[in-house]
């Protein structure tokens, strides 16, 4: 999916929530969802906002799941209006006026919401730990938390992420590991290179590495080498698109790897289209700008470019299109005088006056 807009439900600088949601939709939603729908109330009090499923999830510190599933089951509870083209792909959220008594509705919202988990096709036949992204952590009970860290790997696991994160670990962030290791069972290794890949992404918080271990949990990651494999494919593809635009010996920054993350996710684009935008930004900026990139590549999407072979057919539209305008814009050229009984003889020249003065007094 690509990029929707938000419309916003009033003007101003403040973000206004209604009564009525905290007074009855809010107190039954999921938290992620709560989060989620505040997240767009306050860009839709900017006026009309352009919002992505990955820089949603990025900003939250959830997945593009979560935003996927809060969408969901806000338009099944009645709150927002979504809007989608003819291929399916979502292109507009507005929000509808929230009315009072709303329990059948959010009771829809629920279920629509768990069917529609439970009819996600299964990539692999590999058992998974069914699990929600967004459901609720358990506690752990004092008894059972004691017995784990009684055990010598969770007490490497504890210690290496204390290293990690250059902090010494608060109770919660023991609950979250321990739940991971426990309940999500994902084994010492696994978790050893969960924390790994976060803190070399930049982001040593730990509702981000809760996430990703949930996510992998949810793919059927259960050893370090699908990790590496599900890591590495990105980091592939991202080593591709600097090379196109002649960047070498360096990692990715944050902002490019959130416009790569569009163009390869939310866009679907091949590593070939976007190399040939990559390609095109160089030869008319002159240099690797990521913007003037996605804005060719929004241009192609908005356009239902597929293969190169697209790209080519808008470019011949394009140049004719051109062509044509330049032909309307030439001045025609006049046509010759046209011979009569006025002009149908040779024209004298005057040149000065001087001389005509004197072929006249010669006379």
């Amino acid at each position: 999916m690509g990029q929707f807009e938000i419309y916003p439900p009033f003007p101003g600088a403040y973000t206004f929530i209604s009564n009525t949601f905290l007074d009855y939709y809010m107190p039954s939603a999921n938290g992620e969802f709560v989060k989620i729908y505040l997240y767009l109330l306050r860009h839709a009090s900017c006026g009309k906002h352009t919002l992505n499923f990955a820089s949603v999830a990025d900003a939250l510190n959830c997945t593009e799941t979560d935003v996927q599933r809060a969408l969901r089951y806000w338009e099944k509870a009645g709150v927002l209006k979504l809007s989608l083209n003819s291929l399916g792909t979502l292109t507009g959220v507005s929000f509808a006026p929230l009315l009072p008594g709303a329990d059948s509705s959010l009771e829809c919202a629920v279920s629509a919401v768990s069917s529609a988990d439970a009819k996600e096709p299964q990539q692999q036949p590999v058992q998974k730990t069914e699990l929600s992204l967004s459901s609720a952590q358990p506690a752990l009970t004092p008894d059972k938390k004691q017995d784990l860290k009684n055990r010598d790997e969770v007490r490497q696991i504890l210690f290496i992420a204390e290293q990690y994160l250059g902090k010494t670990l608060s109770a919660t962030d023991m609950e979250t590991l321990l739940y991971l290791y426990d309940e999500v069972h994902l084994n010492a290794d696994l978790m050893e290179y969960l924390l790994e890949y976060c803190v070399s992404k930049g982001s040593s918080s730990m509702a981000y590495i809760k996430k990703v271990g949930l996510a992998w949990a949810e793919q059927g990651i259960t050893t370090v080498t699908q990790a590496k494999e599900e890591t590495n494919l990105y980091n592939r593809n991202y080593f591709t698109i600097l090379r196109a635009f002649g960047i070498k010996n360096r990692n990715p920054l944050d902002k490019e790897i959130q416009y790569m993350n569009l163009w390869l996710n939310q866009y679907g684009f091949t590593l070939e289209i976007i190399s040939e935008a990559c390609s095109r930004t160089v030869l008319a900026t002159g240099k690797a700008s990521f913007s003037y990139a996605d804005s060719i590549l929004e241009s192609w999407f908005k356009q239902g470019v597929h293969h190169l072979s697209d790209i080519d057919s808008l470019d011949l539209n394009f140049h004719q299109k051109k062509a044509a305008k330049v032909k309307e814009a030439t001045p025609k050229q006049k046509a010759p005088a046209s011979k009569n009984r006025f002009n149908n003889f040779h024209q004298r020249n005057y040149n000065n006056m001087a001389e005509l003065e004197t072929q006249l007094l010669g006379k």
